[in-house]
């Protein structure tokens, strides 16, 4: 989503929306619509610019990415 480059499932994070925050999804298995970041700071950033987590998860608002965003620092080496 963010730089929108193409890679492998296993090398990406599934994210998904629960309730109006977006949720990392490493094992695969929380329902509902999920979309798919390289694990990387710049890749996060760029698609929260864009806001495209809202667009690719259909959701009716803004939403938070606060988690989300500490979950990608401390999985980047």
């Amino acid at each position: 989503m963010g730089c929108r480059e193409r890679a492998a499932k296993k090398d990406l994070l599934r994210i998904v929306a629960i309730e109006d925050e977006c949720v990392p999804d490493h094992r695969g298995t929380l329902p509902g619509r999920g979309a798919y970041v390289h694990p990387a700071l710049v890749c996060f950033d760029l698609a929260v610019r864009r806001r495209a987590f809202p667009r690719a998860l259909r959701a009716p608002g803004p939403l938070d990415t606060k988690a989300l965003r500490l979950y990608v620092e401390q999985a980047t080496p």
